[in-house]
């Protein structure tokens, strides 16, 4: 249909590209597209006049012009061009970042895997990070809580002013929701004594599911909202206003996923007796995930590790040189365990724990995903067994006060 009939629902890429360049004009973001016209905004008139529909067929044609000469189209070797590219990605990223960004600090963490920035007040560090995420792989940034106004997150601020609220609070052992009072949960959070029991007499392990979550959590907590997405690491790509965060730039006719922010809250496993279950289980997320641990608390009761017990159980993890040297770091206070899995694995781990449950009895039916199903947490001795079968290595990081974990969109994770 001619240009002047088309509405915003466009369904093709022809279309979005149509009504979206109308709109624009150099230096205006009205649309909500960083980039600039594609054609003259100016009238045309006579022959000369460029309609439309026409624009996409002109950009591809010129690409096509200007890349393959007519008398060479078919001399090209595709084979021969493959031959110069790096034949060792993280290699030459790693090499060309030292030299290139010599101005941020930074290293390297999980066998390479992993981008840690260690000075979260660098205004270069989108620039390294951008070769990162170019790649696919996890980011971690440190230091978020120095920005914050820590007394608001702070449990018994939570409690103080939302502790009337009823949400839904997940026993992570058994997988049983209850709609509760807050404050119950708030209460329990560093008193063992105040926590629920279950029917064994153990002490339950809870977490309060995405409570507040997305304009919830803005209606709900303005100040906690406004402290938060100041605080935001990398906020090029993670403010909600960021140029680079396209999810939040989407045109209103495309789904978008949840993008919060929301408030995950859980105790810690160092309470209970079986320290081979998770808070959250093994899943993926269909969007890019910031992941910001704001406060830790410190549980007291009987039957908790002490501190040095909880490092002593995190020694014991596979992890990196760097990671056990902030363990031994006394101004560091960790928080929360992670394992952390590229979504290129994602097929080899639903065949594993599918297998597991068979040998443990279990039915597998067709239309069950243990991933989507979010009913595994993998661990140690399966972790093992992973990498031992089916060749895949699980990248373990300790998130501490203050770190923000940025995950690209399929990479599965446990916490």
């Amino acid at each position: 249909p001619p240009a002047s009939q088309n509405s915003e629902q466009g369904s093709t890429l022809r279309d979005l590209l149509t009504t979206t360049a109308g709109k624009l004009r150099l230096g205006s973001t009205d649309a909500g597209i960083a980039f600039a016209p594609v054609y003259s905004t100016g009238t045309t008139s006579g022959k000369s006049g460029r309609s439309m529909p026409n624009i996409l067929d002109d950009i591809i044609a010129s690409v096509v012009e200007n890349k393959i000469p007519p008398n060479r189209a078919s001399k090209i070797n595709v084979k021969s061009e493959i031959k110069d590219e790096p034949k060792d990605d993280k290699k030459c990223i790693q090499d060309d970042c030292s030299k290139r960004y010599s101005d941020i600090q930074y290293s390297w963490i999980c066998d390479k895997h992993v981008l840690w920035l260690r000075d979260h007040k660098n205004s270069n560090n989108w620039k390294l990070f951008k070769e990162c995420w170019k790649q696919g792989r996890p980011v971690l940034v440190s230091g978020m809580h120095k920005k914050m106004n820590f007394s608001l997150w702070k449990a018994e601020s939570i409690s103080l002013d939302f502790g009337n609220q009823q949400a839904d609070i997940l026993n992570c052992k058994d997988s049983i929701i209850s709609n509760t009072n807050v404050k119950e949960f708030w209460d329990g959070f560093e008193d063992v004594s105040k926590r629920q029991k279950v029917k064994n007499g153990e002490t339950a392990l809870l977490k309060l599911k995405d409570w507040p979550s997305g304009e919830d959590f803005k209606t709900m907590m303005p100040a906690r909202y406004e402290d938060l997405l100041k605080s935001l690491p990398l906020p090029e790509y993670c403010s909600p206003e960021g140029k680079l965060n396209l999810a939040s730039h989407l045109p209103g006719f495309f789904v978008r996923p949840d993008l919060g922010p929301r408030l995950c809250s859980a105790y810690g496993v160092a309470a209970t007796k079986d320290h081979d279950i998770g808070t959250t289980n093994l899943h993926v997320e269909v969007s890019d995930v910031v992941n910001i641990l704001v406060y830790v608390g410190i549980a007291k009761g009987n039957g908790v590790l002490s501190k040095s017990g909880v490092l002593k159980k995190l020694e014991e993890e596979d992890l990196d040189d760097l990671l056990r040297k902030r363990l031994k770091d006394s101004s560091e206070l960790p928080g929360a365990l992670w394992h952390i899995y590229a979504g290129k694995d994602s097929d080899k781990i639903r065949e594993f724990l599918q297998k597991i449950a068979k040998e443990q009895g279990l039915e597998v039916l067709p239309e069950q995903d243990p991933i989507r199903d979010q009913s595994w947490y993998v661990n140690k001795k399966l972790r093992q067994r992973l990498l031992e079968e089916y060749g895949v290595k699980t990248c373990t990081v300790i998130q501490f006060l203050g770190d923000a974990i940025i995950l690209p969109a399929g990479a599965l994770h446990q916490v």
